[in-house]
């Protein structure tokens, strides 16, 4: 089954808590995670050297070395809901 929302394909750290992912339709942009950097998982990407570690997994989520991954679909909303204001 195809997901709802673009492949993401590309995805760079920015900022100390911030990344910019890139999706296939073309949308891409800035999404500030610092506000939702609390409890245990999360706790590591507050160091912003551990931060810049994210890459694609192999289902095109952003994740970290510790097994901390993003689910694609937030981060597409993130940005549609902000071109839309």
């Amino acid at each position: 089954m195809e997901a709802p929302y673009p492949r993401l394909i590309s995805v760079e750290p920015i900022a100390p808590h911030s990344l910019k992912p890139h999706f296939a339709d073309g949308v891409e942009g800035p999404v500030d995670l610092s506000a939702d950097l609390w409890g245990e998982l999360f706790e590591p990407l507050k160091d912003p050297k551990f931060f810049a570690l994210v890459r694609l997994d192999p289902d095109g989520a952003p994740a970290w070395p510790h097994g901390l991954d993003l689910a694609p679909d937030a981060l597409y909303e993130d940005l549609i809901s902000v071109a839309k204001r």
